[in-house]
């Protein structure tokens, strides 16, 4: 019967003897695991941060009328060319309408879909700033204010004012920050906005918008969906795009393509929306992981060497201890027991830098225009990384100890006295 509490005893007076390699082993885990959290953190705060950019700006899915050429050419309706080859030069697009037909119904449809989180229609308007001798081209879109709050975290992106008063002026405008600057325009003042038809309607400014994308900043704006209906000179039912958020982003795909065939509209998902995007975060991702990984195995080698001099250090008391009657086994958990303490020291401690080193970061300024809303460098506290890195930190300190262990239980005591 293995008497559990002298083993770990002898394990113990081991490492307090040799303080100097059980110190070394143990920051060999703590600063593997210390790095692996500290790197692995901030790496995928900061590719967070970029997806959010993105993602937080894009639909899940996207219903619109595209414009492309007829599928069907006019000579296809002769019925005495139908079975001859029909070859059609510089084709052109067709004139569609820009509006989504049953805009209202389709609306009702995907808000009662168990798996839509929620639907917003947009008007998207061509038009022309002006302010004073400054005229300059962009879009304008119609929006359901709260509504795009709620599933896109606009909120997150004005710098000034504030979604409820754009909800509260009809006659209002959220400018975007580029915009703003080219012409010299702050919250409060009034811009005037020109339709490629000519009309030309004053609104006012409540609120700054910033995305963090230069191209947007510069050329798009918001203003309520009734507000751009009346100054496109259309009704309530006139609505160019549907923007759908989903419960479940895996569902994109799938959903899109019945929407499309079910609605006869464009349907784009977001992966094929932001296909070159998703790439290259998935990209960063395998770099971030995989320069984690490689700190964990370094760490777990060089806990290996540690473990492997310690115990031809201590052939002698292996030897003393098999003479007096402790067995292979005894010998092996002995140093199975020092490679586990060490894994859990060295996992405490590495966990615990690597929280202090990730609130240190977290606290580090990170101020860009790009990115008014981000005030600090962004850290990821996902638990998960805790778990993997302590479980890391034992198994690799398990595996570490085995191997030399199982050669110390091997060692014949005879030979170790005799020094042969």
């Amino acid at each position: 019967m293995i008497n559990w509490r002298v083993l770990l005893a002898i394990a113990k007076t081991h490492l307090t003897t040799k303080m100097k390699s059980t110190v070394t082993a143990s920051l060999g885990v703590t600063f593997g695991i210390g790095a692996y959290i500290t790197l692995v953190s901030f790496m995928t705060g900061l590719n967070n941060m970029l997806d959010d950019l993105i993602l937080n700006q894009t639909p899940h899915i996207h219903l619109y009328n595209e414009i492309e050429p007829s599928k069907k050419q006019p000579v296809a309706y002769f019925k005495e060319f139908q079975d001859a080859l029909q070859i059609t030069h510089s084709v052109k697009p067709k004139q569609s309408q820009r509006k989504i037909h049953n805009a209202l119904p389709i609306l009702k449809s995907l808000q009662q879909d168990p798996n839509v989180l929620g639907a917003t229609p947009q008007l998207q308007a061509q038009i022309f700033y002006l302010s004073g001798s400054i005229e300059l081209g962009g879009q304008l879109t119609g929006v359901d204010i709260m509504e795009e709050v709620r599933l896109s975290n606009l909120a997150d992106y004005i710098v000034e004012g504030s979604p409820e008063d754009l909800k509260n002026n009809l006659n209002g405008i959220l400018l975007g920050a580029g915009l703003a600057k080219k012409m010299s325009l702050s919250l409060g003042d009034r811009v005037q906005v020109s339709t490629v038809n000519g009309v030309i309607s004053p609104l006012k400014i409540v609120g700054i918008y910033q995305s963090g994308i230069a191209d947007i900043d510069n050329i798009k704006s918001f203003a309520n969906l009734q507000t751009v209906q009346k100054l496109e000179g259309e009704a309530e039912n006139f609505i160019t795009d549907i923007n759908i958020k989903l419960k479940n982003i895996d569902l994109a795909v799938s959903l899109a393509d019945k929407l499309e065939k079910q609605f006869e509209v464009k349907a784009v998902d977001i992966k094929q929306a932001n296909a070159q995007f998703e790439t290259g975060s998935n990209i960063r991702n395998l770099i971030t992981y995989a320069v984690s990984i490689t700190l964990l195995i370094v760490a777990g080698f060089g806990i290996y060497n540690i473990l492997n001099m310690l115990i031809y250090e201590k052939m002698k008391d292996i030897a003393i201890l098999k003479a007096t009657g402790f067995s292979g086994t005894d010998v092996q958990i002995i140093f199975m027991s020092q490679a586990i303490i060490i894994g859990i020291i060295g996992a405490v401690l590495g966990l615990t830098i690597g929280y202090i080193l990730s609130r240190i970061i977290d606290t580090i300024a990170f101020e860009t225009e790009a990115l008014p809303t981000i005030s600090t460098y962004p850290i990821n506290y996902n638990i998960w990384y805790y778990i993997i890195g302590s479980g890391f930190a034992l198994i690799s300190t398990f595996i570490a100890g085995y191997f030399p262990s199982k050669k110390a239980k091997k060692i014949d005591p005879v030979r170790i006295i005799r020094g042969t």
